[in-house]
């Protein structure tokens, strides 16, 4: 990533992106880790390599229309990452059922990339992924931008175009469900490598 990324706000990056086209990769270096780390939790890391492009894609198209009072795109960039979740909603289904059938991690790396990590989370797997694909798609949404650690709850509620109110209600009530399929554990108390594999 330029120096020059760093010095400016993801605002500055877009608004000169509608003069410089070329400026919007600034974008894309800064968020497109965190945007794919996320597409891959979801749909695994096949999908997420498509979805990625496709996230930043329509949001170079849609950046006329980013919101000039927010100095953070990652909310919007969230925001369009799980509107293209939600068209693939039947492939995420079948994801968890898989993850659950198998205990195989949704992001899995390499064979010897935490592996202690991965051996304990063998046992909580496939029933943390049983009640992920049991959740409503509005608490699994909220559920995992929450685990994702990158946003607040207002900024998950710009990400979803619901109110803070509305994140914090809808997070309640999954966790509540998630600690009865648990056992009582709570689902972000779990550790990300449980999560995320």
């Amino acid at each position: 990533m330029t120096a020059e990324v760093h010095q400016h706000s993801d605002k500055a990056i877009i608004e000169r992106s509608r003069r410089d086209p070329e400026a919007f990769a600034g974008l894309y270096d800064r968020h497109a880790p965190a945007i794919h780390r996320y597409l891959a939790r979801r749909l695994g890391r096949d999908l997420a390599d498509d979805l990625m492009a496709e996230t930043f894609l329509q949001a170079f198209r849609q950046r006329d229309r980013y919101d000039p009072e927010r100095l953070n795109a990652l909310p919007w960039l969230y925001g369009i990452a799980t509107n293209l979740i939600n068209q693939h909603r039947r492939r995420e289904m079948r994801f968890w059922r898989a993850v659950a059938r198998t205990g195989a991690g949704p992001a899995a790396g390499s064979a010897d990339e935490g592996v202690a990590d991965r051996v304990a989370a063998q046992g909580t797997r496939p029933r943390l992924a049983d009640a992920l694909r049991r959740l409503n798609r509005g608490q699994r949404d909220v559920l995992l931008l929450t685990a994702s650690g990158d946003l607040s709850p207002a900024e998950i509620g710009t990400a979803l175009g619901i109110a803070t109110g509305t994140v914090h209600s809808r997070l309640s009530r999954a966790r509540t469900r998630m600690r009865e399929a648990l056992g009582g554990i709570d689902p972000l108390d779990m550790g990300e490598e449980q999560f995320h594999g």
